[in-house]
């Protein structure tokens, strides 16, 4: 299985965790917050297979380093992941909300160039946002919403647009995200832990605590774990061939 969501960079030793999820036989997907934080990322998945890194600019962080954009473009080619993107409508960064949508444009253009991405996409209120802009753009890019909280509306327009969702313990912890995952098509789901900014009893959520994930599914799908993990290894080969 893959965490397709998780801040390898941000635990408190990243060289430590990124041996422990080499050894512990599930994949990671590293989002960066900042361009400039690229090259430290990366290199944490030196010679570690099991672990592929994002390049991302994320939206709480536009206004600061919208500067960096120059360094998105540079590094684009060395990755086919791009995230942690998107827009945030929290009313604290109301005030960022054009410096938001310029850099998300900006990110979702270079992607197109470039032959498109898999894009892991923050859209806290500002699902209907994230999916404007990104009808305006061909569909080469692979949209996974991250941890997605918005109306039942607004899914089922992202759900209609091909979008992917990643989905993980402290989403399906509370009803609104159990009652969210249980219409999103099962071939669409992916899982994530968004660690260690997510929290399982207080304690921040290690890349196998997917496997927490994995287990609620199987009360929100009615289905045994064996099959539950049948379908999220094919969604997991689908997204990624």
């Amino acid at each position: 299985m893959i965490d397709f969501h998780c801040h390898l960079d941000l635990y408190p030793d990243p060289q430590d965790m990124a041996i422990a999820v080499q050894h512990s036989g599930i994949g990671l997907l590293s989002v960066t917050t900042t361009p400039s934080a690229w090259p430290g990322t990366s290199r944490l998945a030196h010679q570690r297979p099991a672990i592929r890194t994002a390049l991302g600019l994320h939206p709480q962080l536009a206004h600061e380093r919208k500067n960096e954009l120059h360094l998105f473009d540079k590094y684009l080619s060395e990755t086919r992941f791009v995230g942690e993107i998107g827009l945030d409508g929290s009313p604290a960064l109301r005030h960022a909300r054009n410096d938001q949508l310029q850099v998300f444009e900006h990110i979702l253009a270079a992607c197109n160039r470039a032959g498109g991405r898999i894009l892991s996409i923050h859209s806290r209120g500002a699902a209907s946002a994230v999916l404007d802009c990104l009808e305006r753009y061909d569909p080469s890019n692979i949209p996974v919403f991250h941890w997605f909280s918005g109306t039942v509306t607004e899914l089922k327009r992202a759900i209609d647009n091909d979008s992917w969702f990643s989905v993980g313990p402290a989403m399906l912890a509370g009803a609104k995200g159990r009652n969210l995952v249980a219409k999103i098509p099962q071939n669409r789901v992916l899982l994530e832990t968004d660690g260690p900014f997510a929290k399982s009893r207080n304690s921040p959520l290690n890349p196998w605590d997917i496997a927490l994930a994995r287990q609620e599914l199987t009360q929100v799908w009615n289905l045994d774990e064996d099959r539950v993990t049948r379908i999220l290894t094919e969604n997991e080969k689908a997204i990624l061939r």
